[in-house]
């Protein structure tokens, strides 16, 4: 019997999304600094069996930890100690920043979803830079054979006008890219206004290359790099992006970011006309986040690392995404319905699951 949903219903379910996250974090945190998180590590460890080859890193399992749920690097170590095989931080800007007004993160608990109009709060890339050099030597010191993955997600500065989007891009992968095990340029949020505009080639070209040059500069090695695109993107924009992705030679493209389409909600939709703009991320997400990733594999083959995300519940769903040509799959929202033990069950879930298939 599981305790957590019942726990979830007592304790966060009525609580501000935010704070309840706050609050969570703080406790998974806690674990780590007591030592207790030691122990949680041998117990949630993946099997060796999913081990994963991508992006030229070993990954203890296929499923990690999408970027938004760590957004300032404070709890790497604390994450990875849950069985995920990678964690990726941010959204990270240039600049700090606040982001948009608080209430800004609401759940949908009927459609086990969650919409977000954060705004990419953050300390900004030199803050956090350090943080990411420290959990990587810890994880590279404490799992010397094969350590969880760290990524790193960047973004724009609100402030910072879209003509000059690109430098302040600049100003974090120079920071954070010699700490990343691969980087993600993120053009696809729907709450940094003008921001998936750059998700047009003609402007993501020269913003990609520019980023790209300036982190493997920055780290003396070659820094894997990604692109995060939206759901909401046309199958022919879609296409293009791939094109573009196979023409400057990128690492992978990571699909899909959050939707801001509230289709096939059976929440009240007084409700959730109520609580405004934001991204929808969470188990409505499923159909066309796997729709993207089916394109995307038509139009890369095996050139590129796909990296699957959006509405993600089970090992079940991670198969599936693997099946459909992700080479490595994200989750965020469930973790925030599932609790802390989620990546052990899904990691379990995945050997089983190819045992079945192998007899």
């Amino acid at each position: 019997m599981r305790v957590y949903p019942t726990f979830f219903k007592l304790a966060f379910s009525w609580m501000d999304a935010e704070k309840a996250h706050k609050i969570g974090f703080q406790g998974i945190r806690a674990a780590h600094r007591s030592g207790a998180g030691r122990v949680l590590a041998r117990m949630t460890a993946p099997d060796a069996s999913l081990r994963t080859e991508a992006l030229g890193l070993t990954f203890p399992s296929p499923f990690g930890l999408a970027a938004g749920f760590d957004k300032e690097g404070h709890g790497i170590e604390a994450l990875a100690e849950l069985g995920f095989g990678h964690v990726e931080v941010g959204t990270i800007t240039g600049q700090a920043q606040p982001g948009n007004e608080k209430p800004r993160l609401f759940r949908l608990i009927e459609d086990r979803a969650v919409i977000n109009r954060m705004g990419f709060n953050n300390d900004g890339a030199a803050a956090v830079a350090p943080r990411l050099k420290s959990a990587r030597a810890a994880l590279q010191k404490g799992r010397p054979v094969v350590r969880p993955i760290i990524g790193v997600n960047i973004g724009k500065t609100k402030l910072v006008e879209l003509e000059d989007a690109t430098e302040d891009y600049l100003v974090s992968a120079r920071s954070l890219a010699p700490a990343a095990d691969y980087l993600v340029v993120n053009v696809s949020s729907p709450n940094t206004p003008g921001l998936r505009l750059l998700q047009n080639v003609e402007t993501l070209r020269p913003l990609l290359r520019a980023v790209g040059d300036a982190a493997d500069e920055a780290a003396g090695r070659h820094v894997p790099l990604l692109v995060k695109i939206a759901p909401d993107l046309s199958d022919e924009d879609i296409d293009d992006v791939a094109r573009l992705a196979l023409d400057l030679k990128l690492d992978g493209i990571i699909a899909t970011n959050t939707t801001i389409s509230r289709d096939g909600l059976t929440s009240d939709a007084a409700k959730v006309e109520s609580l405004g703009a934001g991204g929808l991320s969470g188990a409505p997400l499923k159909q066309r986040s796997l729709e993207v990733l089916r394109r995307l594999k038509v139009a890369v083959g095996d050139q590129l690392v796909l990296i699957a995300v959006g509405g993600v519940e089970t090992a079940q769903d991670v198969q599936e995404r693997l099946n459909a040509g992700a080479t490595l799959v994200q989750g965020y929202t469930a973790f925030l319905y599932e609790g802390p033990f989620w990546a052990s069950r899904i990691n379990k879930g995945l050997v089983k699951i190819r045992q079945r298939a192998a007899r």
